[in-house]
């Protein structure tokens, strides 16, 4: 078992689907939701989108507007434990409702989502500039 570099990490984290975003709330207590995200060099796109929530007005939001700092944890798991590996990214967020990162985080968003190509998110793009890499695989190469 080993770290791994950060090709490796970089080329697993964009690929991947799905991450864990978490952000920390009015009482200093960790927040953590799944996303679907769109990395671009060290920027990380996340969208508000249409599926249902039970508010608009979205915790993950207020959080980064209070305290821009979060962690992205991508990680990929099956019963072959040899597989397992994980990323994690570190980084300060903001919350974007329009302009030239906005559409860029959409136009990415898009490219890697079909979902996203059938119905573009409309409300607000998360964006994370991304200042720390860490990751893990249990093989010792990230070599699917």
């Amino acid at each position: 078992m080993r770290a791994v570099d950060a090709p490796e990490m970089h080329q697993r984290a964009a690929e991947a689907s799905v991450a864990r975003l978490a952000t920390i709330d009015s009482n200093e207590r960790p927040h953590l939701v799944p996303v679907c995200f769109a990395l671009d060099g060290e920027t990380l796109y996340s969208a508000v989108d249409q599926k249902p929530k039970t508010t608009t007005r979205l915790r993950r939001l207020d959080n980064i507007r209070v305290h821009p700092e979060v962690a992205v944890l991508i990680d990929h798991y099956e019963d072959d434990w040899s597989r397992l590996w994980w990323v994690r990214l570190r980084g300060r967020a903001r919350v974007v409702d329009g302009g030239p990162d906005h559409e860029r985080g959409v136009t990415l968003l898009g490219k890697k989502y079909e979902q996203y190509r059938k119905a573009p998110p409309v409300g607000s793009l998360i964006v994370v500039s991304v200042d720390e890499w860490r990751g893990w695989s249990a093989s010792g190469t990230m070599a699917p």
